[in-house]
């Protein structure tokens, strides 16, 4: 496609980081669409609304059935994570969140 014909090893990299992000998201999207039909957690989603976790639907219904507030914990979460927690280093691989709790493996 042409991407990498300038040799600009920076913008390289940071589609690679953004490729990889976005296979993570697809792979957590897949789970959250299939765990829900095999377990429900029990308990409340909200208890102001009284919903419990098991009135939630399946699949695409969930999109509505969260409380807004919901979404907003989610999507903060997340940014806490790819921001604060497990930011992308310059001086590391793109993906490489690093750490010295991380086992690496060879990988000639």
């Amino acid at each position: 496609a042409g991407f990498t014909t300038d040799g600009d090893e920076e913008a390289f990299n940071r589609r690679r980081a953004v490729e990889i992000k976005h296979g993570r998201v697809a792979m957590l999207a897949t789970i959250g669409y299939i765990v829900p039909d095999l377990f429900k957690l029990p308990g409340n989603i909200s208890n102001s609304a009284n919903l419990k976790f098991a009135d939630i639907p399946n699949g695409l219904g969930a999109i509505k059935a969260v409380p807004a507030l919901g979404w907003v914990q989610i999507i903060l979460f997340i940014g806490l994570l790819e921001l604060v927690i497990w930011p992308q280093q310059e001086d590391k691989a793109p993906g490489d969140i690093g750490g010295d709790n991380w086992v690496r493996y060879d990988d000639p």
